[in-house]
């Protein structure tokens, strides 16, 4: 299969990339840093092709896809996994760029690349589109105001475009991770704190990239007929929490 994954010079995105090249599937791996790509490039082989991308810019992902079709054929697969997090601080005291960053890139992004792909794999009557969310989108927390708001967007844009797609052979799954390590999630939430970065995990067992490229390696593997609507992941050192309630207050 032709694969467009989109954030693959690290994290879920670069695990996703490898193991899909590893099965034999055909991975254009999509990023900013291209030296990260080529680097991936050279790991994976020949079935994994390096192409530049800021989700971002709705020409330029209009322009590759017509790039890979025409030199490759149609992408069967596209995983949307290109987000980013800024800021855990209230919501009151977080610049808004912070917040535009992540509207442009969780939400706009993804909307992007999933307009420029849907109608091929439509008219072909097969496809496959994998959207990166998160429990964020489901459970709230301090610090998640903006960044749990697009993984919300990310859940139900993935249930409305399955209520769109009824009948056709065109499946949508949106794949929602808790606690994620080893990865620059939290470093870059941070703007580049890797010493708060770390104490997210500390003393703890949480998901790694490589357990997101398993779940989506799994999920290709599924029947034809088989749609899975959303998966939700959590390590066993997490679960979802109870109601704050301050005491005293009023």
């Amino acid at each position: 299969m032709n694969i467009l994954v989109t954030g693959a010079s690290a994290g879920f995105g670069e695990a996703v990339s490898t193991r899909l090249c590893n099965e034999g599937h055909r991975v254009f791996a999509t990023a900013r840093r291209v030296d990260r790509l080529n680097a991936l490039a050279e790991q994976c082989g020949a079935q994994l092709v390096p192409k530049a991308l800021d989700v971002r810019d709705s020409a330029r992902v209009t322009s590759l896809l017509m790039e890979i079709e025409q030199e490759y054929g149609p992408v069967d697969v596209l995983v949307n996994n290109a987000g980013i997090a800024l800021n855990a601080e209230p919501a009151c005291d977080v610049p808004l760029a912070d917040w535009e960053a992540m509207v442009d890139t969780n939400i706009k992004g993804l909307m992007y690349c999933t307009h420029a792909v849907l109608p091929g794999m439509v008219a072909r009557n097969r496809g496959w589109i994998f959207n990166l969310g998160s429990i964020a989108g489901t459970y709230p927390y301090p610090g998640s105001n903006v960044y749990g708001a697009t993984k919300a967007f990310v859940h139900q844009f993935s249930l409305n475009l399955r209520a769109d797609l009824v009948g056709k052979q065109v499946r949508v799954t949106s794949i929602e991770p808790g606690l994620c390590g080893g990865t620059e999630f939290s470093v870059t939430r941070f703007h580049g704190d890797a010493a708060r970065a770390a104490r997210v995990y500390e003393d703890a067992t949480p998901l790694t990239a490589s357990d997101i490229a398993h779940i989506v390696s799994w999920l290709l593997a599924l029947p034809a007929h088989v749609n899975v609507n959303a998966i939700e992941i959590m390590p066993t050192s997490q679960a979802s929490g109870n109601f704050a309630i301050v005491r005293g207050e009023g």
